[in-house]
């Protein structure tokens, strides 16, 4: 299994990150290089507990389909999305909102397994790991910024 822990500093408060992360039309724009969209499921607005979302993107040159539940959510301080359906053998990101002074530390923490074994492994290690990790920096620097402004 494959972790990783990404914490963005945001100077706003919890609510206002905590709404601006579950937004999915904000979700596209930060992904819009790998033209994903939803399509299935909750498509617009604020994803809520127990709603899915299947989102369509092209990732390493092939569409690719993933859909995702949110199983966790305590507003406005953490919220769990885990995969339904996909290609990973097994996805959880959780994102958590803490207070500090006069910003919000949302903490990003992934965990996912690959499928196809040492291929697969090696397919993480040199490449998806890195991918995913500046995927989620790049939504994060957006997300910064439509919370600060």
């Amino acid at each position: 299994m494959t972790s990783l822990t990404i914490i963005t500093r945001i100077k706003a408060p919890s609510k206002i990150v905590f709404d601006v992360s579950r937004n999915i039309e904000i979700h596209q724009l930060s992904v819009a290089h790998t033209n994903e969209k939803a399509i299935a499921g909750t498509t617009s607005g604020l994803i809520g507990l127990n709603e899915t979302v299947t989102f369509r993107g092209k990732h390493f040159g092939i569409y690719l389909t993933h859909q995702s539940q949110i199983t966790e959510m305590s507003a406005p301080d953490y919220f769990t999305d885990e995969m339904i359906k996909g290609h990973f053998s097994f996805f959880r990101h959780e994102h958590i909102f803490e207070i500090q002074e006069d910003a919000t530390i949302m903490t990003d923490k992934i965990q996912y397994k690959v499928p196809f074994g040492s291929i697969g492994k090696l397919f993480d290690f040199f490449i998806l790991k890195r991918y995913l990790r500046t995927m989620i920096r790049k939504r994060n620097k957006l997300l910064k910024y439509i919370a600060e402004n």
